[in-house]
């Protein structure tokens, strides 16, 4: 079939009212209320920028998802009938007209059938070999530049070859807008740590150097947290290396905080026991390594679409992170409203009766921190043939699947050391409400798609451990796990997946996500007994309208 040909039966199977309404309904309302009493009045100030600020990254962000889409917007918010008001709530939701949940699918007209791999980032006519010919030609700073978070590639529009440009030029208007208002948040808030990060971040917007404020982001420690900036490049899905912008708005939990600091101080201790060569393992990890359990008011850009970040940890920079470390932020209202709404359900269909008893939200909100710990652990800069390079550099496309994989296993392989070593209370109830709560929520993860990083990657520890015999399917449809499998698989899943990043090993990583990234008849089986529930959450962000209402 020619591409004009599959674009016109693209089209003409394109979703109607009825079925935009139960696209729609796969993700569950939740308000997000946040008490923010305790907030000093230069804060509640401070806040209100805030918010708005966020707003700006929102329509920064759509231009960065596709260069088609503030056209789009402006074209549905004036379709007043129903289908139009739901294709805007549709497209609002995936920040895009193509739907996550599908596959990155087209479901509005005249458009592209499928999201482009290069997003905004690239030219839409750039083939990947025509990008690595260009830029192996390179000085090597430009290569670097070429290849970094905060440019985009554009074309001369007289010789139509690529040219770099920094998102500080390509997205002008609305970092300016941003930076006026993270500097006008910086001057009513009275905590010192806040107004530095602030500050720093509004001049890397103007500046394109964001290495001072990702060290101010590091040395945060105030009431409000707040995160923004580009961060994440999963949009980037020819080489996975330009950052989208997004926004993270919250209030810190410090009873959470302080309950969970223990971990961080046990990061160095758990790097020397990685089942991964001592030669990959870093001797010498970032000093810092802070824990913020935080509740969120809002979120913009890349943390507001489709399926939604539990927790996360930054910045990205490998320089950052080799010199400071990293932060690991968890979103606890949000966590406790996936358990609540979309892991309890899933876990009543999938698990054997006897396990579900073990089904555990704080086995849920340990893991997640125990995956976001993790990214930080293992190889960051290694040498492929004499070069100084990176995992990232040099799996390409297949790095985000990959390290969410490797973070999702050595996860596991962390709490149990520190069960292990007693350093958590650990014994076999412990242990079996770990794995139990973990073998539900890979079918959480899964439910995402397997084209998206996260499900993918979760395919491939799911299908690693039942071939191992960890994970066994009931003759009934439902699973449960051998505990006494379990740990061992675990161990020499984390290893392999190391060890490809310790390699910068392409091959072996294309060859692990093809054959263990699909989804057996079992697990089709058992994701089609998932179809009716809800699949991830859609916040309202309550408090934050009432504090900033949105067009006021």
């Amino acid at each position: 079939m020619s591409l004009a040909a599959w674009d016109a039966a693209a089209q003409s199977s394109l979703p109607d009212l009825a079925q935009l309404h139960k696209m729609q309904a796969r993700f569950a309302p939740v308000d997000l209320r946040v008490d923010t009493a305790r907030l000093s009045a230069g804060d509640r100030q401070a806040l209100a920028k805030l918010v708005e600020a966020a707003r700006v990254i929102n329509d920064l962000y759509l231009r960065q998802a596709w260069s088609g889409n503030p056209d789009l917007r402006r074209r549905l918010e004036r379709d007043t009938t129903p289908l139009g008001q739901a294709r805007l709530r549709y497209f609002s939701l995936n920040k895009g007209p193509w739907s996550e949940l599908d596959g990155h699918t087209a479901f509005l007209p005249e458009v592209p059938a499928h999201k482009p791999a290069g997003a905004n980032f690239y030219p839409e006519d750039m083939t990947k070999p025509e990008f690595e010919a260009w830029a192996a030609k390179l000085p090597e700073a430009e290569r670097r530049r070429a290849e970094g978070f905060f440019t985009v590639i554009r074309r001369d529009p007289t010789t139509r070859q690529l040219r770099i440009v920094d998102y500080s030029q390509e997205y002008a208007a609305e970092l300016k807008r941003a930076a006026q208002l993270l500097r006008e948040a910086a001057a009513a808030t009275d905590n010192g740590s806040l107004k530095e990060f602030l500050t720093t971040r509004a001049q890397a917007f103007l500046s394109n150097d964001y290495y001072a404020s990702d060290v101010a982001w590091m040395q945060l420690d105030a009431p409000l947290d707040v995160t923004i900036g580009p961060y994440e490049t999963y949009n980037d899905e020819i080489f996975g290396y330009k950052a989208s912008f997004e926004a993270y708005i919250t209030v810190r939990d410090d009873q959470e905080s302080a309950r969970l600091k223990f971990l961080g101080d046990h990061l160095q201790e758990i790097e020397n026991h990685l089942p991964v060569a001592p030669q990959y393992r870093n001797p010498k990890l970032g000093a810092l390594a802070p824990i913020r359990v935080v509740q969120e008011l809002m979120s913009a850009g890349d943390g507001d679409h489709g399926v939604r970040t539990a927790a996360f940890n930054l910045p990205n920079d490998e320089r950052v992170v080799r010199e400071h470390g990293a932060k690991r932020v968890m979103l606890k209202n949000v966590q406790e409203a996936k358990f609540r709404s979309i892991l309890t359900p899933i876990a009543g269909r999938v698990l054997a009766k006897a396990a579900q008893t073990d089904l555990s939200f704080d086995s849920f909100f340990l893991h997640i921190l125990a995956h976001e710990l993790s990214h930080g652990l293992g190889p960051h800069q290694i040498r492929v043939a004499g070069r100084e390079t990176s995992p990232r550099q040099e799996l390409k496309e297949l790095y985000s699947a990959i390290e969410e994989a490797k973070a999702d296993v050595t996860g596991l392989f962390v709490v149990q050391y520190l069960f292990d070593h007693q350093q958590m209370p650990g014994g076999e109830a412990a242990e079996r409400r770990l794995y139990t709560t973990f073998l539900a929520s890979s079918f959480r993860t899964m439910r995402f798609g397997l084209k998206e990083a996260h499900g993918k990657g979760m395919a491939v520890q799911f299908n690693y451990l039942s071939d191992k015999g960890a994970f066994i399917a009931r003759p009934d449809g439902t699973f449960a796990v051998d505990l006494g499998k379990v740990k061992s698989a675990v161990r020499d899943l984390a290893g392999e997946l190391l060890t490809i990043e310790a390699l910068g090993d392409y091959g072996r990583a294309k060859k692990m996500l093809d054959e263990l990234g699909v989804a057996r008849p079992a697990l089709q089986a058992a994701l089609g007994k998932l179809e009716d529930l809800p699949t991830d959450i859609a916040p309202r962000f309550t408090t934050a309208e009432s504090i900033a209402p949105a067009g006021r």
